[in-house]
């Protein structure tokens, strides 16, 4: 019974605190970018405007939900749902201290829900049956497959260094040294990389307001639209952990300081991800290819083979073929 339970509540467990850590970064992404920008933010609900993700929250919920008279109705319904059930998903596998799912393969299983989550993104622009919605989930679909090949090199070019699969693996690999310490040019293509993959700025190209009014989700509201909202936010929370998990790994720790060190360093990651969307620019969508398919491609694809000619991985395992 008591394993039943665990079972049950277990998934419970992890997605409750993310869904927490997701409603308060919008919180902070408002008031950072509110004094970057020599304003306020949100200041009016609760004490320092703390209760504003809730008021955002209940307000978006009990509004009437509208959907386009020609939508596909059933995939117009589902495809928020799905975006947030992959979002929570990708976390299973994901060592805080324990993992959900101990997998052999657990970051090839975050990378292919990771893959997966453009349906959500394609279907959705599709089922509204709006011009406006489609050509935004083209173009995040092209976007998002784009720079997931870069990603999937140098997740390889990492794991043949600490020989497995699993995130267990890498943190015995990094017991002594970090990793980002011999791959700081992957570490630093993979987070630009993750910039572009989760539509932030200022690769946010899905949102450009002068030409596609708000992307693929521009024909939702209320609850779909909250939906997608926190998907966004969880994938962007997500991609932020998993750097700290591949190349700032800390050594070997009781898991109450393990989990501490790895939340302070995801928190710095976020905190750049919002200091970039306050600083610079949208990318132009040629210059948003160029970067992916003429320099990060190749440099991370040289990277992955010269790693391969090494005659010993970091861990003592031979290399992967």
């Amino acid at each position: 019974m008591h394993k039943l339970l665990d079972h049950l509540f277990a998934p419970l467990a992890l997605a409750i605190p993310v869904l927490l850590a997701v409603a308060f970064l919008t919180l902070l992404e408002r008031k950072l970018l509110g004094y970057m920008q020599l304003r306020k933010g949100p200041n009016i609900v609760g004490p320092c405007g703390l209760l504003q993700p809730v008021a955002d929250g209940i307000k978006l919920f009990i509004k009437e939900p509208t959907r386009p008279t020609t939508a596909s109705t059933p995939l117009f319904i589902a495809m928020p749902a799905m975006a947030l059930l992959l979002a929570l998903m990708i976390w299973a596998p994901v060592p805080m201290p324990k993992p959900l799912t101990n997998m052999n393969l657990g970051l090839l299983m975050m990378l292919s829900i990771s893959s997966l989550a453009v349906y959500s993104t394609l279907w959705s622009g599709w089922a509204s049956n709006s011009k406006y919605a489609l050509m935004g989930a083209l173009r995040a679909v092209a976007q998002t497959i784009s720079y997931e090949v870069t990603l999937g090199v140098i997740l390889l070019a990492t794991i043949m260094l600490a020989g497995g699969f699993t995130t267990h693996t890498l943190l015995i690999t990094q017991e002594h040294t970090l990793l980002i310490t011999c791959t700081w040019p992957l570490a630093m293509m993979w987070y630009i990389s993750t910039m572009a993959e989760t539509n932030r700025a200022p690769f946010d190209l899905t949102e450009g307001e002068s030409e596609l009014v708000s992307g693929f989700n521009v024909e939702y509201s209320a609850g779909p639209f909250a939906l997608f909202f926190l998907a966004e936010y969880t994938n962007i929370m997500m991609m932020n952990t998993l750097p700290c998990i591949l190349f700032l790994s800390p050594p070997h720790q009781t898991e109450s300081t393990f989990t501490l060190n790895l939340m302070a360093k995801t928190s710095l990651l976020t905190l750049a991800f919002l200091w970039a969307r306050a600083s610079y620019p949208r990318f132009r969508y040629d210059q948003l290819m160029h970067l992916l398919w003429k320099t990060f491609l190749p440099l991370a694809l040289a990277l992955y083979l010269w790693q391969t000619t090494l005659p010993i991985t970091t861990s003592g395992l031979p290399p992967m073929t």
